[in-house]
């Protein structure tokens, strides 16, 4: 395999022509004022960047899906402060050509570490039927390294290997702290945290590039998750009811609204906490990633098609 050029060195091949494997993670075609064109996000471990096919669009679409790894010949441009290729020749690449290690994406943080924290929030919960209830789920070894190797979404946030459980414990950092400033349950809160995005070990599949199961498409994580947590509980005896449906309640209400697929509405205070806890977790981290890829010398992100804005770049 020929030399790579990491997207976060792009920027230092500017206005010069670059070839390489990268991961096509999204792929579409649009119309512009000359006519259709290709939208690509390229990736590999380091970032992703936007890229351009111009000439033959329909047909180069045609050679690929988005999730293989294709070879590109391009230039590198720089587009309102945002570093962008031009793609002048593109190709499927069979997985015998390239190191799949490239493209793999992973947390910043070692998964040791992250293992270990998340030990020591379980270790706070001084419930017994909730820390029982964690030990049941997670002391089977390959459960949790499944959980230790998930991604914590497909696309806009923690979407790389061990951002499930990076996601999880950060947002039981939230709720430990908010649990010193409300009236709130501290253990089930952390517990809640740990456990509201616990099926998305079931939703995703894939290495490189992740994509919905058909079960993670048809039922979803809350769903799933609430499942779990009540299969887990009855292997527990005596587990109190209303615990267990105040917990089922938090994962089956973290997504705070039934537009973006909420089973409930958060509806203990508990509920209300947890569900600002993760959004705050997710968009922060979904932001900073677009700012990450953003180019040294950008004042402002690539759009976030998402929530339909740009970001600006403080710098102090």
């Amino acid at each position: 395999m020929e030399d790579h050029i990491y997207v976060s060195d792009m920027h230092q091949h500017e206005n010069k022509e670059v070839s390489g494997y990268y991961l096509a993670q999204e792929k579409e075609l649009r119309e512009g004022k000359g006519g259709i064109y290709l939208r690509l996000k390229l990736r590999d471990r380091s970032g992703a960047a936007t890229a351009n096919v111009w000439k033959d669009a329909a047909k180069t679409s045609e050679l690929f899906e988005a999730g293989d790894i294709v070879h590109i010949k391009a230039q590198v441009v720089n587009f309102k402060g945002q570093i962008q290729l031009t793609v002048q020749q593109l190709r499927y690449a069979d997985k015998t050509e390239f190191d799949l290690g490239h493209f793999v994406a992973k947390s910043r943080f070692e998964p040791e570490f992250l293992a270990e924290r998340f030990w020591e929030f379980v270790d706070k919960v001084e419930n017994e039927h909730l820390n029982r209830l964690l030990h049941v789920i997670f002391d089977d070894k390959t459960f949790f390294s499944k959980y230790l190797n998930a991604p914590a979404a497909k696309g806009w946030h923690h979407n790389y290997v061990h951002g499930l459980i990076e996601h999880c414990v950060a947002v039981a950092s939230l709720c430990e702290f908010v649990s010193t400033q409300y009236p709130v349950s501290m253990d089930l809160l952390i517990t809640g945290a740990l456990l509201h995005d616990v099926a998305k070990t079931h939703e995703y599949s894939g290495s490189a590039a992740f994509e919905f199961t058909d079960i993670g498409r048809l039922i979803g994580h809350l769903s799933m998750g609430d499942q779990m947590v009540v299969e887990a509980a009855a292997a527990i005896p005596g587990f109190p009811p209303e615990l267990l449906m105040n917990l089922r309640h938090l994962i089956l209400s973290h997504h705070g609204e039934y537009e973006k697929a909420s089973v409930r509405l958060p509806q203990t205070l508990e509920a209300i906490l947890l569900h600002h806890c993760d959004n705050l977790d997710a968009q922060a981290a979904g932001v900073n990633q677009l700012l990450e890829s953003a180019a040294p010398d950008a004042t402002w992100s690539e759009y976030d098609k998402l929530n339909n804005r740009y970001y600006r770049l403080v710098k102090i």
